[in-house]
């Protein structure tokens, strides 16, 4: 048994090294009886702004007086003591079913890459197939883009190895938890990542990091027994009596009667010709919006209340909802970051946000995004979701004069819409061009985005929307498809075999959670099939 200690407040000018002098004392035992502690969870409050604390969750184990420890000080203060059964991580025992041929896994993003890792280390020798290069050809590729070099369609911002979330805010939060979720965050902090993702309630790394954290996945993946093999597109599926037999890719054909789809949310391609083979594909509401940029120095001053606080957290961030009839809710909040072209085809244009590990920059952005309902696709289509999102993409690239350039507008210009006339300066990489955004969205999203904004406003005390520039199109939130599955089996409902997974599937919405659907997919194969010889 151990004990667990919820609530645990200290000032956020406490060194960490002295949180088991804290724990001692609430605990009512000496120091030295402390025999193992870890922190569980750290967060910071910041409703106070004249005393900001971190708050802990911590375990401690004592030894043979843990039950009269608990009885004796179940709360000391508003810190709460109890005992802790920790959660227990198990893939469960392996199954019996012969695999003919290697399993094939497609895409080596987040979700792609963790059910890649725990088949291999099982002895299941995964194929993983990548239509993009490997991180270091993607980060010269888009750093020539940015430079305003000419836009890679294989290797970008989207497609390589990492998938979308390597050029992200690297954020590793889960609404989830549970040891599935644990045993991911440590499998990350093992991997090149830092210790304190595995308990900080917002952790980050960032994308000068992710990189090497994606690259030290693949070199176990291989060292286990797998293969990654870069600029393999796949290009057709095999089936055969309502089961799949093998993929078509750009290098030729592999058999296999286990396959992944790890393909991430902007593989449309491949969508469509999984629809063709018969896959069943539904829509799915998805979230659709603009990013919203700030002055970090501003949202520092909301967020702490003086400049000393800058100086021991670093930069601040934040999250807000606007509630209505479509609620309107910042995603993926880059603090210190930059707006980048989230662009996976030539011709189309649309906006996401990424920061460095020390996320250093002036300016801080976060998408502004309404979650919009199928019945606004226009169609019963299957597919209409991507077609809404290439239709305003399309229309940015326009706007950007077939040259990349950012859509800006003033906050308050929307709402009054009126084209911003003068010079805007944000943090793309690129140019930006002065625009009318409601060009770039359905009628829904502007009209749920003038009933939100004003009310995010109230928040900052009129901050929000006069400092604010907004940028567009953000389409690439979530994915407008679901694949649907068997619950317990995960397979797809219409073809044997296949596996669909993460955010290209419908089912997750961010790096861990794509990482974690990954994992429990990957269970489902391992208690199935017996590994490879």
């Amino acid at each position: 048994m151990a004990i667990r200690i919820n609530n645990l407040r200290l000032p956020i000018d406490e060194p960490i090294e002295h949180l088991p002098l804290h724990l001692s004392r609430v605990l009512e035992v000496p120091l030295d009886e402390l025999r193992q502690w870890r922190i569980l969870r750290k967060s910071l409050d910041l409703r106070d702004k004249r005393s900001l604390q971190f708050v802990f969750n911590a375990q401690v184990q004592l030894g043979e007086n843990e039950a009269a420890v608990i009885k004796r000080s179940q709360r000391a203060g508003n810190t709460q003591i109890q005992s802790y059964q920790e959660n227990t991580f198990s893939i469960g025992e392996l199954g019996k079913d012969p695999l003919r041929y290697r399993p094939i896994v497609i895409g080596s993003g987040p979700g792609g890459l963790v059910t890649a890792y725990f088949l291999a280390e099982l002895g299941y020798r995964p194929i993983v197939l990548e239509r993009g290069t490997q991180v270091s050809q993607r980060i010269r590729d888009v750093k020539r883009f940015d430079e305003g070099g000419e836009f890679s369609p294989e290797s970008n911002y989207l497609f390589g190895e990492g998938g979308a979330g390597t050029f992200s805010d690297g954020k590793l939060t889960c609404r989830n938890t549970g040891s599935d979720v644990d045993r991911v965050l440590q499998l990350f902090a093992e991997c090149k990542g830092k210790q304190s993702v595995i308990y900080e309630h917002r952790p980050h790394l960032g994308s000068n990091r992710l990189p090497a954290v994606v690259k030290a996945i693949r070199h176990r993946i291989e060292a286990f027994g797998g293969e990654v093999r870069f600029q393999c597109r796949v290009e057709d599926f095999i089936i055969q009596d309502g089961a799949i037999r093998g993929v078509v890719t750009s290098s030729g054909i592999i058999p296999s009667d286990v396959v992944v789809l790890a393909i991430g949310h902007s593989a449309r391609d491949t969508v469509e010709v999984l629809l063709k083979r018969g896959v069943t594909i539904v829509q799915k509401p998805f979230q659709f919006g603009v990013r919203i940029e700030h002055p970090q120095e501003l949202v520092n001053r909301i967020q702490y209340g003086r400049g000393l606080y800058e100086q021991q957290l670093g930069n601040a961030d934040y999250s807000l909802i606007a509630r209505g009839n479509s609620p309107v809710f910042t995603f993926c909040m880059c603090a210190g970051g930059y707006i980048i072209p989230s662009v996976s085809s030539e011709g189309y244009f649309c906006t996401n946000g990424m920061s460095l590990s020390r996320r250093d920059s002036a300016f801080a952005n976060s998408g502004l995004v309404v979650t919009l309902p199928t019945k606004e696709f226009g169609s019963d289509h299957p597919l209409a979701g991507f077609e809404l999102q290439k239709r305003f993409e399309h229309v940015a690239y326009l706007l950007g004069k077939g040259e990349y350039r950012c859509p800006v507008q003033l906050a308050n210009d929307f709402l009054a819409d009126r084209k911003s006339s003068k010079t805007v300066s944000v943090s793309y990489p690129r140019q930006s061009i002065g625009a009318d955004l409601r060009e770039v969205m359905p009628s829904f999203i502007e009209q749920s985005l003038k009933e939100g904004l004003p009310k995010l406003d109230r928040f900052w005390r009129g901050a929000f929307l006069k400092e604010g520039v907004i940028v567009g199109p953000e389409t690439r939130g979530s994915c407008p498809i679901r694949i649907p599955r068997h619950e317990d089996s995960r397979e797809s409902l219409s073809i044997a075999g296949i596996y669909p997974v993460g955010e290209g599937a419908g089912y997750a919405g961010g790096i861990i959670s794509a990482a974690v659907d990954g994992l429990r997919t990957a269970k489902r194969i391992i208690q199935r099939f017996a590994p490879l010889n």
